[in-house]
């Protein structure tokens, strides 16, 4: 019985491992999210209109433009939606946004945190089978000896 026990745990363990690890991905993309986002805030703050800029067209490739007018800013909403917004409102539409990601971050770090407590736990449980089950095994090799003679 402790055997299937110690494997169900380990099972377990190994799960939540591979859901802290999908965590750890979604953290590290969110967090990539919010760079770019804070990308996007820097460059509406430095360009001006008449400046020269490289436009991802996708791919890895670019090409040159001139920024005709700074003051109209299509920001990206989610959901495949966009709007126009003029620069100060396009800044606070992504400052929302940066927001909303950083909320996301901690969201999904305290999933994190209570996985974690949840492996400590059941590896806890885990280390108390084995040492009942050796706890046993040393019982039955000494009775299984026999006492020595008496003196």
């Amino acid at each position: 019985m402790g055997q299937q026990q110690l494997q169900q745990l380990s099972q377990e363990l190994q799960e939540i491992e591979e859901q802290i690890e999908g965590l750890q991905g979604n953290v590290q993309q969110l967090q990539q999210e919010k760079h770019d986002v804070d990308e996007a805030i820097e460059a509406l703050d430095t360009l001006e209109s008449d400046s020269t800029v490289q436009v991802p067209l996708g791919g890895g490739a670019y090409l040159r433009a001139t920024i005709e007018d700074i003051d109209e800013v299509i920001v990206d909403l989610g959901a495949d939606y966009a709007a126009e917004f003029e620069e100060d409102d396009a800044v606070d539409a992504l400052e929302n946004r940066k927001d909303r990601l950083d909320d996301q971050i901690e969201d999904v770090n305290e999933d994190i945190t209570e996985l974690e407590a949840e492996s400590s736990e059941l590896e806890q449980q885990a280390q108390q089978l084995q040492q009942q089950a050796m706890q046993q095994q040393m019982q039955q090799m000494g009775q299984g000896q026999g006492q020595g003679p008496d003196e």
